[in-house]
């Protein structure tokens, strides 16, 4: 979504030292409003005083929007630079002493749940940094940035994160990130009634696609189910996140042998994980339709640009769009496996690329952002999450392993807060290893069987692929 302000509107608030917000971070900044947590467990007790100089000095670097607070004139929102109070914006929170990992694991869970609930105030810079210094299961220490999407989107972000911990082997080297992995090619044949035949199914596709698309946020959205509540302001109840870690390489394996991406081995494992999950939990024997949203950044980039080369190259701010991609349904007759799962996703994903939707829905968001304003997008894009089951987006991290201070990052995931739905599952690959994140709505979703469900069934296609 992009939208050009006029000189004479910026030279009419530059006196007052405002900064127009992009019209996308807008919406996400109204009835929408997200935040990205991104979580980094260390391997070694945090030592604060040792990583508080570090994170000082490179945070504010990241983008004017972290030493700015919201303002709202004229029914538009603007950045106003402000001095920033470092200590304001760092939360050390106090457990019981001398308890168990297993304890602190627990503690840990409630406490993010808080924080992922609480609204940033608007009377200063839209960001926190919570530093967990006590051991869980997981780490000996954790760190929790917690930052507005209007500050910028998953890419930014993440890439604000990855510019404050540098690679812990050599800290002067740059992060080199895996390249996209896809599908192997197929040969095409040079045939223009073929590419004319193409052209038209890519049309029809495109018209069929958005239609379906905004007929479903307008009028339909998915039925209540075992993994959709459809409680009003779903976004505003506690939620529990867990996660899953998988090896790359076994990923690998499992894409060349089935011949599809990695992607649509991630994506076919999210679906059949939550097909068995339902199957299990669920009274009716009757399936009903469930809808992925896929968010997709629209960046045309291979992995992430340095923190100066954004910034020079205004790569900075949210640029992002979505599909819907209906879970493949099975009957009670119908054999059902992940290989399956991931075979229809990858098709139905294929189609989705094939057509121009996503363009189209950009645009569409760009059109209704000048005609009726930034506050009618968030309540499209509202509406749009909120009536669908499952949200899914994902980001590519760095191979090296990553440190602060001294302090070796062994695991790092995110989330994101306030999106109005049920479930959603935040990927990101790092060091080799993809993490997929589950976050469901507490006394519905039972995380730690929807995380189990997806393990057995990737070992199971591990091991049929591996013979």
């Amino acid at each position: 979504m992009a939208t050009t302000y006029q000189s004479d509107e910026l030279a009419k608030f530059g006196e007052e030292g405002l900064e127009p917000m992009h019209p996308s971070s807008q919406c996400l900044n109204g009835q929408l409003s997200l935040c990205i947590i991104g979580i980094a467990e260390s391997e070694i007790p945090i030592d604060v005083d040792k990583i508080m100089p570090p994170l000082r000095s490179d945070l504010l670097l990241v983008s004017p929007g972290f030493s700015s607070i919201v303002v709202r004139k004229n029914g538009q929102q603007w950045w106003k630079r402000v001095e920033v109070q470092f200590e304001d914006h760092v939360v050390i929170p106090t457990f019981p002493p001398n308890l168990s990992p297993e304890s602190y694991t627990k503690h840990f869970d409630e406490y993010f749940s808080k924080i992922s609930l609480d609204k940033l105030p608007e009377t200063r810079p839209l960001w926190e940094l919570h530093i967990i210094k006590y051991p869980t299961q997981n780490a000996a220490g954790t760190l929790v940035f917690k930052m507005h999407h209007a500050l910028g989107d998953g890419f930014s972000i993440m890439g604000a994160i990855f510019s404050m911990l540098k690679r812990a082997d050599n800290p002067s080297l740059p992060l080199t990130f895996p390249s996209a992995s896809s599908a192997p090619k197929e040969i095409k044949e040079n045939n223009i009634l073929k590419s004319g035949l193409g052209l038209v199914s890519r049309c029809f596709y495109t018209v069929s696609d958005t239609v379906s698309s905004m007929m479903h946020t307008a009028w339909f959205g998915d039925k209540r189910s075992a993994i959709r509540s459809g409680t009003p302001s779903v976004e505003y109840l506690p939620m529990h996140t867990t996660k899953i870690t998988l090896s790359l390489d076994d990923i690998r394996k499992v894409q060349s042998k089935i011949h599809v991406s990695v992607n649509d081995v991630v994506v076919g494992m999210i679906f059949y994980g939550t097909h068995l999950y339902t199957k299990m939990v669920e009274k009716s024997s009757t399936e009903s339709q469930k809808t992925a949203l896929v968010v997709l950044n629209t960046r045309m980039l291979d992995g992430y640009r340095n923190l100066d080369e954004m910034l020079e190259k205004n790569l900075w701010g949210n640029k992002f769009s979505f599909i819907h991609i209906p879970l493949p349904t099975h009957s009670d007759g119908e054999k059902a496996d992940l290989t399956s799962s991931i075979l229809e996703a990858r098709k139905i994903i294929q189609r989705n690329r094939n057509s121009m939707a996503v363009i189209l829905n950009g645009l569409l968001l760009a059109l209704m952002d000048k005609l009726k304003g930034s506050e009618a997008v968030s309540k499209y894009v509202y509406t749009t999450m909120n009536n669908c089951s499952i949200c899914v987006s994902n980001l590519i991290g760095p191979k090296e392993k990553l440190a602060i201070a001294d302090h070796p990052i062994s695991s790092i995931f995110f989330t994101v807060a306030g999106v109005p739905m049920s479930l959603i599952f935040p990927v990101i690959s790092y060091m080799g290893k993809l993490t997929i994140g589950i976050s469901g709505e507490k006394n519905l979703i039972d995380t730690q069987l929807l995380a189990s469900c997806m393990t057995e069934a990737f070992k199971k296609i591990l091991e049929e692929t591996s013979m």
